[in-house]
Formats: structure tokens, C-alpha cells, sequence
């Protein structure tokens, strides 16, 4: 089943959900809608996104063709606020209420155990989905999301990692280094949550082929590392307060080295959820299916081998 691509002009967005946490329905929002009210922004309780909205010139928001048209959320407060926020004309008292009124959803919430269901009505209804990272952090949903995906049905999900302007000319596009022996990369809060986008910012710089991961961390401090089929060792380190390492990577290869910071987050959130219209236009996923679900199983493997006392998990282990 897919209904893609989406011909009309005016692309109609639900926007999902709301965790602790995580702000994504207000600046989502906004970087859909193209505007904002001030006076509500100041008030909103996620500082950081404020800061780095109010900075963009205001030609640079909005993405053309698609507007957020309702919204929903865990909270029914919150909806109002992001609603006043992001001038979203529609708050709805269900989630499912926003079928047959839009033409695709975001599920805007960062639990992987919750996206199965959150994501079940709009699968059933053949709605297409974006799904915030992770899609999911266990094996069972990843089963399920495989399975929608074999079917045909039109759905989604990546980090805005993927998409950062300070990684993205390393692409696939290492060779001034030599052959790459090691990667490093920090990232704040926890595994379950942010492993992904450690692991994104990381992925499209040495493509897929991963072996092996072990995470010989806590739930606080994860400290992982992957073995890559072409003779990379990845490590990375999720740490519950390391804000101040959040997207640092190394890149040491045989014969150089560099490091890399990422810093601008309205540039990776708009990038990819351009790519999510242009999807919904044409139907071609800005990440491949087969790169998500090896993503996932690098999540899902973290998780196993820390709590089984960190264990070296073969990714063969989890096909």
C-alpha cells in the first residue's frame, strides 16, 4: 500500500505528540509554518529553541508546499501553546482525529518503545508517517516496522544528524585521510534516546557493514564501541549531562586527522524535513530503508550488550 507521492500543492502536516523533554512540535512547527508569534516564543519552556529560531533571517523559514495544519499532544496544554507558538490553525482532542484531514503526520516524540502504537493508526490508514529518532529500540518493533515497510506502507524516520552541514562533506568522502582506523564522537543524555544520533552523524561517513557493538557503560554512561567491516573502530560516548560534548567527532585515518563540532541545528531540522516533503512529492526516501533498520539494530544491540554486561553483540545476531 503507499499513497505517494502527494500531487496537491498544499501539503497538509499533523504534528504528534509531546515527551518531557524534547520541543520538536514547537520548532518543527515554526520551520514548517514559515513564522511564529514573539511574544508566545518568549514564553516557551524550551529556551534553546527560541534562541536559535529568533537568530534565522526570516526569509529562511517556512518550506514550501507544506504547512502544519493541526496539531496534538500527550498534554492538551501543550498543543494550545505550540498551536499560539507556531500559528497552527487546529488543536484536536485525539491524535486520530487528524485522519482525513491531513494529508501526513509527524510523530514528533523521541521513546522508540511507544512509536509501534503512536504510528499504528496512520500506518492502518495508509497516512504517510515521519517518525521522530529513534524509530524504535527494540526487536519486536523493529519486527513490526520491517514488516510495514515490506508492505508498502508509507513511513519514515531519521536523526537530523544525518543532515548536519559540519559532517556532511565527509560523507562517503574520507580518502585525504587515508583508510579511516578510528571514529570518536560524544553526545549528552542517554543511549536509548540520543545513541541514534551519535550513530547517524557517524553512519554516512563510513556507510553501512557494521560487525560488532559492546557497550561496557551505565544507563548514565554508555561508552560503546562498534567495529566496522572496512577495519574502523567507532566509539562513542552518550553521557546523561555531557552537554558541552554534544556532536564533537574524530576522524583518524592512516595518514591524517580532523575534528568536527556540530552547531547548527536549525540548518540539520530543516534539511531533513525538506527531505520528508520531498518524499512525500516523490515518493523516494531521503534514507534508505536498509540503513535505518541497520541503524536500529545498532541501537537495539547497545542496549542488549549493556545489559547483558556488555557482551559483544554480533549484528548478525539480530537478523
Amino acid at each position: 500500500m503507499s499513497v505517494l507521492p502527494i500531487t496537491r500543492p498544499d501539503i497538509r502536516l499533523a504534528m504528534l505528540g509531546m515527551v518531557e523533554g524534547n520541543g520538536h512540535p514547537y520548532s518543527w512547527s515554526i520551520i514548517f509554518n514559515g513564522g511564529y508569534d514573539r511574544a508566545a516564543l518568549d514564553a516557551c519552556p524550551y529556551p534553546g529553541i527560541r534562541d536559535y529560531i529568533v537568530k534565522q533571517p526570516p526569509e529562511t523559514l517556512g518550506i514550501a508546499g507544506a504547512k502544519v495544519t493541526h496539531v496534538w499532544t500527550d498534554n492538551p496544554a501543550d498543543a494550545e501553546d505550540v498551536a499560539k507558538v507556531a500559528l497552527v490553525p487546529n488543536v484536536v482532542a485525539r491524535a486520530e482525529d487528524v485522519i482525513g484531514q491531513v494529508d501526513a503526520v509527524l510523530i514528533a516524540t523521541d521513546k522508540g518503545f511507544e512509536h509501534v502504537e503512536r504510528a499504528r493508526p496512520f500506518i492502518e490508514a495508509g497516512i504517510p508517517v515521519f517518525i521522530d529518532k529513534p524509530l524504535c529500540d527494540n526487536r519486536a518493533d523493529l519486527a513490526t516496522f520491517d514488516r510495514w515497510v515490506g508492505e508498502g506502507r508509507p513511513l519514515i524516520s531519521s536523526s537530523a544528524m544525518r543532515f548536519a552541514k559540519e559532517f556532511v562533506p565527509y560523507h562517503r568522502a574520507t580518502h585525504a585521510l587515508g583508510q579511516l582506523r578510528h571514529i570518536g564522537i560524544t553526545m549528552a543524555k542517554a543511549w536509548e534516546a540520543y545513541g541514534i544520533h551519535a550513530l547517524e552523524s557517524i553512519y554516512p561517513i563510513t556507510g553501512p557493514g557494521y560487525v560488532s557493538v559492546q557497550n561496557i557503560g551505565s544507563a548514565t554512561n554508555n561508552i560503546v564501541h562498534l567495529v566496522h567491516k572496512d577495519g574502523t573502530d567507532v566509539l562513542i560516548q552518550t553521557t546523561k549531562d555531557m552537554f558541552g560534548g554534544f556532536g564533537m567527532v574524530t576522524l583518524a585515518g592512516t595518514s591524517s586527522g580532523l575534528q568536527l563540532k556540530f552547531n547548527d541545528t536549525y540548518h540539520a531540522f530543516r534539511t531533513q524535513l525538506v527531505g520528508f516533503v520531498d518524499y512525500l512529492r516523490t515518493g523516494k526516501p531521503p534514507v534508505p530503508w536498509a540503513e535505518t533498520r541497520e541503524l536500529m539494530r545498532l541501537v537495539i544491540a547497545g542496549i542488549e550488550s549493556r545489559e547483558q554486561g556488555g557482551r559483544k553483540i554480533l549484528l548478525s545476531e539480530l537478523e
